[in-house]
């Protein structure tokens, strides 16, 4: 949607351009031919006069002007200073009016906003996740107030709120009220913790997602209104131990994890009314044997006792998730074929309750 504006943007300034080149255009060639037709030069000759009468160089005439010469080059200097003048304002105007023209143009477009991320702070761990996002065509708005970030959001093309995400005004801006979600990043944690008690207070049913520094933090993020809470410092250190601890287990984990169209992934199925699969059993759905996934788990529809390594005996309900391992295209194949499942990625976070899914005291985990 920024990228329409500054489309329109763009449009708006090759056509003044335009108009202000085309008008010069006109009065170089009236002033040629005029100076041609009054005082027999050839058509460069009054070119040149005309050049040097609109720019004020003051080089001497090339001859010496009749009465009819002189009105001609008075008429091109007054039009060929105005058409200059016309330019310079017009570049000035447009350099203010483009900028306000893209805050007014996203501020309505921050106003219909329903259902959206707020990202607060658009540092590199922000960076990432933005970019993730709206590769699955996720809405959402940055909040942040330094300029080196908010030129990276212009040229990302996203939505922003130029301005400290700890001021209620601005959460308001964003559209904090309608947001379906809030994602915390800011390298402070006492900086999460203050947005999250004034966002928490704004909007009651925000699913809030907050980036810790320190592990001792979390449970304090977690009593501001946090519902969960992440320190990527913490998962890279396990991360980069895990290479030496288990070698083979991470270079399995990067190749899961970096996955492309060509590797295979983890993802999640939901079994819906009508699926091939409502009601049967693992062994008489073989689903392995016709899509070749791996069923890593089954999540019940009350997200109670996830069945971790499911048997061969486990049943498959309709309103049941299906964690599973294998190729993109196969488990898109098992999504629409097997489950009947035709929501894109993004039709699947919107009508995903973080709030009530994501729980994990009521969670109970047992394995086959």
């Amino acid at each position: 949607m920024a990228r329409f504006y500054d489309d329109i943007i763009d449009n708006i300034i090759v056509g003044r351009i335009t108009i202000a080149f085309s008008i010069l255009v006109v009065v170089f060639i009236v002033g040629s031919i005029g100076y041609h037709l009054i005082e027999g030069m050839h058509f460069f000759d009054g070119f040149y006069m005309t050049f040097i009468t609109i720019t004020t160089i003051g080089f001497a005439e090339l001859t010496n002007l009749s009465q009819a010469g002189r009105i001609l080059t008075m008429v091109i200097f007054v039009m060929g200073i105005g058409v200059i003048s016309y330019i310079a304002s017009q570049t000035t105007q447009i350099i203010f009016e483009s900028e306000i023209f893209r805050l007014r143009a996203m501020k309505k477009q921050l106003e219909k906003m329903d259902q959206h991320y707020i990202l607060a702070g658009y540092g590199r761990i922000g960076h990432r996740i933005a970019e993730v996002l709206q590769n699955a065509n996720i809405p959402i708005v940055v909040i942040e107030n330094r300029e080196s970030s908010i030129e990276r959001i212009k040229n990302d093309n996203l939505l922003y709120v130029n301005g400290d995400a700890q001021d209620e005004e601005v959460l308001k801006q964003a559209g904090i009220e309608r947001a379906k979600g809030l994602i915390c990043t800011l390298s402070l944690d006492q900086d999460n913790v203050f947005v999250t008690l004034v966002a928490r207070e704004l909007n009651p049913k925000l699913f809030i997602l907050v980036r810790t520094n320190h592990h001792h933090n979390t449970k304090k993020v977690k009593r501001a209104g946090a519902n969960k809470v992440i320190s990527p410092y913490e998962i890279g250190a396990d991360r980069m131990a895990n290479v030496i601890l288990r070698p083979n287990v991470d270079q399995f984990m990067e190749k899961i994890l970096g996955g492309t169209t060509q590797d295979h992934v983890f993802d999640e199925v939901k079994i819906f009314e009508g699926s091939e699969f409502a009601d049967k059993t693992l062994a008489e759905a073989q689903i392995r044997q016709k899509y070749f996934v791996v069923i890593i788990a089954i999540i019940p529809e009350d997200k109670q006792d996830i069945r971790f390594n499911p048997g061969s005996d486990d049943k498959i309900s309709v309103g049941d998730s299906l964690i599973v391992l294998g190729d993109i295209e196969r488990i898109k194949h098992l999504r629409e074929e097997g489950c009947e499942d035709f929501r894109t990625l993004e039709e699947r976070v919107s009508n995903y309750d973080f709030i009530h899914n994501m729980n994990p005291s009521k969670n109970n985990i047992q394995s086959a």
